[in-house]
């Protein structure tokens, strides 16, 4: 049986959605949201075009003098009120994200949601903390620094997170005193949209949060161009974010980006196999492989791959997909056709390169699973790191065996991808534990654990082509939405000198 949705879900569904810009709704022309579960209608959502974008940044533009004015306490009330809001809406938050994504409402109730609403709190908190005096030896003279917003910042999302990634971009960048104008993806809009009407029910300033709805051609490439646009954050692929990257260096725009991932787990001879096959099988096909810390990668040392790919392939068997409105899906759908064909696409890949199909690798249409997008979580054995399936990132319930002699042999398979964003290792040897961390070409490395999810107290991101050195979450985030300013004040009444000789 679904969860029932929430009244205030139903009566939000019930009309077309606008663009919110300014403070106020805009209604254009709309499109269609599909619920990937089902293949229905969700709901008619304004879609924005070039005259949109020009008018949400500009209402970013004329409310940012007031927003960076204002004081760092008061803005950190207006967040934690911001908080407060959400969490009164988490229900509600909660459905439409199942929805929209078609990930099991107990992901949506346990992390996304209340992850979201802790990032606004611990932002907030940061916001005060950006002056620093700094030490001097001159007598009569002080020196100290301070963070300086941007402007107007963009944020075009994926489909996978929308709350999460919402309030992940946007927290700090307003805790910062920026202005924000969000781009969702066209696919997934509905929790975005209704956090930007909870926003104006907390108080945030009218075009402080604009969000505007629509394809990347149509809304994603004029919100990069606009002129007014002082900062740039995309989170998507590797190909869209080079593109991306491009214009905004031909209007030096800053920009930050958090693309692509093919992470690795290494299983080494002396792992608790228990713990490694749980954490492969959360880190494979949670969010239906659909995000970019999903393990595709498994290496595995040779002495224990036939026990760890036995338990692997009967827990994988064992998942229930459904709609993730059901309490007892495991596993949710495909985000659309588009992306199911794409995934199985990589299935027939695998098996032509010579991986051997050890379990699922179709699509699934049974029972409750028959009109929408669902795929059988899959395990490949036989896989050789050169292999497509092994270097290219497949965005779904899809993960390789690849069989290691050793350490060193991991290590090596390990850092032979592209990218460079999560890692992992199960071992019980804590030398070689600490030997992982250091080699790993990783953002993030995991020990005996595997992509439990963003922290956000800790700098996230990758390297290579992961992405472009940025950090999200942590303090380290700040760095990417302000400048600093050093300011040197003597008041001593005469010129002084740092003991410099000024021949």
């Amino acid at each position: 049986m679904k969860t029932e949705l929430h009244v205030n879900v139903r009566d939000f569904l019930a009309k077309p959605l606008p663009n919110q810009i300014g403070g106020q709704a805009r209604m254009t022309a709309t499109g269609q949201v599909m619920n990937p579960s089902d293949g229905s209608v969700l709901a008619e959502v304004a879609m924005a075009g070039e005259k949109e974008i020009d008018l949400a940044v500009t209402a970013g533009a004329q409310a940012f003098p007031g927003c960076s004015a204002l004081p760092p306490k008061d803005r950190a009330l207006l967040l934690h009120r911001f908080a407060d809001a959400l969490e009164k809406h988490s229900t509600e938050l909660a459905q439409l994200e199942s929805l929209d994504v078609g990930k099991p409402i107990a992901a949506a109730e346990g992390f996304d949601i209340p992850f979201g609403i802790e990032c606004f709190r611990y932002f907030a908190d940061l916001a005060t903390q950006a002056q620093y005096n700094v030490p001097l030896h001159l007598k009569g003279f002080e020196a100290r620094t301070w963070r300086v917003p941007y402007g107007v910042c963009d944020f075009i999302f994926p489909w996978n997170f929308p709350f999460t990634l919402l309030c992940w971009g946007i927290a700090p960048a307003l805790a910062a005193g920026n202005t924000v104008v969000v781009k969702p993806s066209a696919v997934t809009p509905l929790t975005t949209l209704y956090a930007a009407q909870i926003a104006l029910e907390a108080g945030l300033p009218p075009g402080v949060l604009n969000l505007v709805h629509g394809s990347g051609e149509e809304a994603g490439a004029p919100l990069v161009r606009h002129p007014d646009v002082a900062l740039v954050s995309f989170t998507g692929s590797s190909e869209v974010g080079r593109e991306v990257a491009i214009a905004c260096a031909a209007e030096h725009k800053r920009v930050s980006l958090e693309m692509g991932g093919k992470n690795p787990i290494l299983v080494m001879e002396d792992a608790d196999l228990d713990l490694a096959v749980d954490g492969t099988i959360w880190g494979a096909f949670g969010t239906s492989g659909q995000r970019c810390t999903a393990a595709s990668r498994i290496l595995v040392h040779k002495k224990v791959m036939r026990e760890f790919a036995e338990r692997l392939v009967a827990k994988a068997q064992a998942l229930r997909l459904g709609d993730g409105l059901s309490p007892n899906t495991d596993v949710g759908p495909i985000i659309n056709e588009a992306q199911l064909k794409r995934v199985h696409g990589y299935t027939r890949i695998g098996l032509k390169e010579g991986a051997k199909l050890l379990c699922g690798g179709e699509i699934y249409r049974e029972g409750e699973c028959k009109k929408g997008f669902f795929y059988t979580p899959t395990v490949f054995g036989d896989v050789s790191p050169k292999m497509r399936i092994a270097q290219e990132e497949i965005f779904g319930p899809s993960v390789g065996l690849l069989s290691v002699a050793g350490f060193d042999e991991a290590i090596e398979a390990a850092n032979s991808a592209r990218y460079g964003l999560s890692s992992a290792i199960y071992t019980r040897d804590v030398n070689r534990a600490f030997r992982a961390v250091e080699l790993l070409v990783a953002g993030i490395t995991y020990v005996n654990a595997s992509t439990i999810g963003a922290e956000v107290h800790l700098p996230f991101g990758g390297i290579r082509q992961t992405g472009n050195g940025h950090r999200e979450g942590g303090r380290q985030v700040l760095d990417v939405f302000t400048e600093w300013k050093a300011v040197y004040i003597d008041y001593s009444g005469k010129l002084q000198r740092a003991q410099i000789d000024m021949r």
